[in-house]
């Protein structure tokens, strides 16, 4: 047990204040390491989660790359053989009723077989924002040297490639070039309005047919409804019943995000910077992030709005609700300029800006649905604001970018490492000791002006 003291004592920052937010981070970070991985949380999300583990190691970076590595790697083994890395990847040294939907549910081995789900870990059979790719490099960037003797982006690069593959394969569903998702829970923003007009058309499984173990360590006042999650247990239900595959089932719910395929540009440069760092032929990603790029204008940009806006496949047009998904495609570097001026005007506007936070609320301040403390329908999150503040940096917006990052560290330290907070108070809201939170606070903390940024 000497490898927690080890971590914690890394060099840091100098500034008193900086130290003992670093060492917070670090010592919620060494808590929730389960000896493959990090859990998000140790009671409501207690194994692996997909954009979270990213999350995680771009924060376990500045603690131990080994671990970092080791992070993204156990994450990648359960990959499927079709290319889709799954939203959870369970450990079966926890108990089955600990979380819903389980292991039984998904049945990923046996249903998931012809889809080439793994034989020997258990894992959900749907997927989640793609921001590995940019974990990997900036995971690789802490330390080039002990990346390149121990060979860790020969290995990754192949696999986070065969993911893409797949999303823009199986999961362009509206033939424009951009991913689609199938289920709320795949663009990690569960309970948005966004999804509420689609869901209608769901008829949730009956109450009866599941036991919710959220609501075990999470207030119904934050969690979605029974009824909305009864319309996610009957899409998850369906996919399975169908073998998770994406060429034969008909998917009732399905929509392009922003979010997601915004992540995927960037990440599509952090592959074509890994393979120039390998000696690889790069221009292949190059070009697929600058098509993702003239798709994600082309199809999801409102002009009049001032944000992207998802679409919904199954009527080919627009959602009309204001989401932070829709502005985190500031992220995307070669965006227009008027684009990135309209999206800096909404940012800092009366929809987003909130009066307790810089955080930026999850859905529009305005909005008919906002909901201060109700998942996703108001809270603001710690990774939304973490690439939001990356991006403004990415389009020279450094003021605006300082001013989030010092509220970030504060709102982290004051609220516990809080899973998101209210955007009206400011107080924490949801679980604790949560690991992203933690993670992007350490990487804040330690930020690199000159790191790569696509």
């Amino acid at each position: 047990m000497r490898a927690a003291p080890n971590l914690l004592d890394r060099p840091a920052p100098t500034a008193p204040a900086d130290l003992t937010l670093r060492r917070g981070a670090a010592r919620v970070l060494i808590d929730n390491w389960t000896g493959a991985s990090t859990v998000p949380s140790r009671t409501l999300y207690p194994h692996q989660w997909s954009w979270d583990s990213a999350f995680i190691a771009i924060g376990l970076r500045h603690l131990s790359v080994r671990r970092a590595q080791r992070e993204l790697e156990s994450l990648l083994a359960a990959q499927w053989a079709d290319g889709r890395v799954p939203h959870i990847v369970f450990n079966p040294a926890v108990a089955a009723d600990a979380y819903f939907p389980s292991p039984d549910f998904w049945q990923s081995s046996r249903a998931g077989r012809a889809a080439g789900a793994p034989a020997a870990a258990q894992t959900s059979g749907i997927v989640q924002p793609p921001v590995h790719a940019l974990a990997a490099w900036l995971v690789h960037l802490a330390d080039p040297a002990e990346s390149r003797r121990r060979g860790f982006l020969a290995r990754v690069h192949p696999r986070l490639t065969a993911w893409h593959d797949y999303l823009l394969t199986r999961r362009d569903l509206g033939g424009g070039g951009l991913a689609a998702v199938v289920h709320p829970w795949e663009p990690g923003m569960d309970n948005s309005p966004c999804w509420d007009r689609a869901l209608q058309r769901i008829e949730p499984s009956p109450p009866d047919t599941f036991r919710r173990a959220d609501l075990d360590h999470g207030h119904p006042a934050d969690r979605p409804t029974d009824l909305d999650y009864g319309r996610y247990v009957r899409l998850a239900t369906e996919y399975r019943d169908a073998g998770y595959d994406d060429r034969v089932v008909r998917h009732r719910f399905a929509v392009e995000d922003p979010c997601f395929n915004a992540l995927l540009v960037v990440s599509e440069l952090a592959l074509a910077a890994m393979a120039r760092e390998m000696g690889l032929p790069a221009r292949g990603h190059t070009e697929r992030a600058a098509e993702l790029t003239r798709a994600l204008v082309d199809r999801l940009w409102d002009e009049e709005a001032g944000l992207f806006r998802v679409r919904d496949l199954h009527t080919g047009t627009p959602v009309d609700e204001g989401s932070v998904s829709g502005l985190i495609p500031l992220l995307v570097p070669h965006l227009p300029t008027d684009v990135v001026r309209r999206l800096h005007t909404t940012l800092t506007g009366p929809r987003f800006s909130a009066p307790a936070t810089r955080l930026v609320p999850s859905y529009d301040l305005t909005g008919h649905a906002f909901d201060p403390t109700r998942y996703w329908r108001g809270p603001a999150w710690f990774n939304t604001a973490w690439l939001i503040e990356r991006g403004l940096r990415t389009h020279g917006l450094q003021q605006d970018a300082a001013r989030l990052r010092a509220d970030f560290l504060a709102r982290a330290g004051h609220s516990g490492f809080a899973e998101y907070v209210d955007p009206s108070t400011g107080a924490a809201r949801g679980t604790r000791h949560f690991s992203w939170t933690a993670a992007l606070t350490l990487d804040l903390l330690s930020a690199d002006p000159k790191e790569f940024t696509p």
